[in-house]
């Protein structure tokens, strides 16, 4: 089966991963679209202090996501697509991941329940039914990532997309059922928040059930040396630094301006990133388990082909936004934004379109280099970026702190860009 497996044409190959690509990103981007109508709908249910709870928590709950449970995801994703094209079909080993994932969620539990007074008092006025969702919905995430891993691995993305679309749905049902009337107050919009990773896991068990129905088990599950506690808790580490680099990368610049409408205007100037962003996680999530297939075939080729295409594709992307940004982008952030005229200048956003390519690219890269088992060296990228991006903002060499936070990600997108590249043509 493993030479079956490694004689399999580069083209097949890549037909695999631009379909899989395809169908999440059709999934994701109706996640999107399913969260931005959750916030829109939440909006005219609650007042303006209960909505900006909501939407706290939320905030609170994705960096939790990203930092704490991403990082094996990754894990699940790389060792399982590396063992299925070495051969084995069913029986991966799942223990070492479990056990990490169990540690980040117990983690964040005590560290949740010890500034619980804060927590409730400080973030969310006092509201105990926000912190206990608070709670509950990230440990419930633990377990949706951990699925999602699964599936990356097994390549299953038709049930990942699904997974991440009904638990989009499923959390814009709540404030819906508010503005009709069935429900009523913030606590219920806030629950549809942790009935959306409860309810995505009914997607797991079917998944589970239609392929072993497609493949037999195979033999016991036997650990290789990267699938042990030391090795497995050193990527996810290493990918939790990634992780928290990345959020840095996109909010510090919000918390060390002077004031909060300035606080605002970065906000909004930095969702030109956000949202390409969120939609390259497809990408991402589809890419890697790709190239830690090839690179467990000795794929040379066709993972740097991969690379290759994916770095066009953004470059044709990123210059199209810088392009529109150029032409009518100061216009089109006072009218979504209610800015005052000339607020946005049209090179400030081009620099945040050109940045976002840039960290479109390092992500790509930082995806080889997690195929590869580079995460220590990768994740010491990020935090140099993300240091680098502190120190630029801290230091008034651009008096207008818009523009200093517009030319900084960009520099520091451009930084973990060379970084990464010259680690991907080190592992070349």
């Amino acid at each position: 089966m493993a030479s079956s497996r490694t004689a399999a044409s580069p083209a097949s190959d890549d037909r695999a991963y631009v379909r899989g690509a395809r169908i999440l990103s059709i999934g994701i981007a109706s996640t999107g679209l399913f969260t931005f109508l959750f916030f829109a709908v939440a909006g005219h249910a609650l007042d303006h202090d209960g909505y900006g709870r909501v939407s706290l928590l939320w905030s609170v709950l994705f960096i939790v996501m990203s930092v704490l449970y991403r990082p094996v995801e990754q894990l699940l994703s790389r060792t399982i697509a590396a063992r299925r094209a070495r051969g084995a079909v069913g029986g991966h080993p799942l223990r070492t991941p479990a056990t990490i994932q169990a540690g980040f969620a117990a983690a964040f539990l005590v560290a949740a329940l010890v500034l619980r007074e804060p927590i409730t008092d400080d973030l969310f006025d006092g509201k105990q039914a926000l912190y206990w969702i608070l709670v509950a919905s990230a440990l419930a995430y633990a377990a949706s990532y951990f699925a999602r891993g699964y599936l990356a691995g097994h390549q299953m993305f038709g049930f990942y997309g699904g997974l991440v679309l009904f638990e989009s749905i499923t959390r814009f049902c709540f404030p819906v059922a508010v503005v009709a009337g069935l429900l009523s107050g913030e606590a219920w919009v806030a629950a549809g928040i942790l009935a959306a990773p409860l309810a995505s896991l009914l997607v797991v068990p079917w998944a589970l059930r239609l392929h072993h129905r497609a493949h037999a088990e195979g033999e016991r599950p036997r650990e290789d040396a990267e699938d042990r506690l030391g090795g497995s808790a050193r990527f996810a580490g290493s990918v939790a630094l990634i992780q928290l680099s990345e959020q840095a990368l996109l909010n510090v610049a919000v918390l060390l301006v002077a004031d909060a409408a300035t606080a605002g205007l970065v906000f909004s100037a930095l969702l030109i990133a956000r949202a390409p962003l969120q939609l390259f996680q497809a990408i991402q999530t589809s890419l890697l388990p790709h190239l830690a297939s090839l690179e467990a075939t000795e794929g040379k080729q066709a993972f740097a082909r991969a690379i290759r295409q994916t770095l066009l594709a953004i470059a044709g992307f990123a210059g199209l936004a810088a392009l529109g940004l150029l032409a009518i982008g100061p216009w089109v952030m006072e009218l979504i934004f209610d800015a005052q005229e000339g607020v946005y200048g049209r090179v400030g956003l081009v620099v945040i379109a050109v940045g976002m390519g840039l960290h479109l690219s390092a992500g790509t890269l930082n995806q080889a280099a997690l195929a590869r088992g580079y995460a220590h060296q990768a994740a010491a990228a990020w935090l140099l970026a993300a240091g680098a991006f502190v120190a630029w903002m801290l230091l008034p060499v651009v008096g207008d702190e818009l523009l200093r936070a517009e030319t900084g990600y960009a520099g520091a997108a451009a930084l973990l860009c060379a970084l990464l590249y010259a680690l991907y043509r080190a592992g070349r």
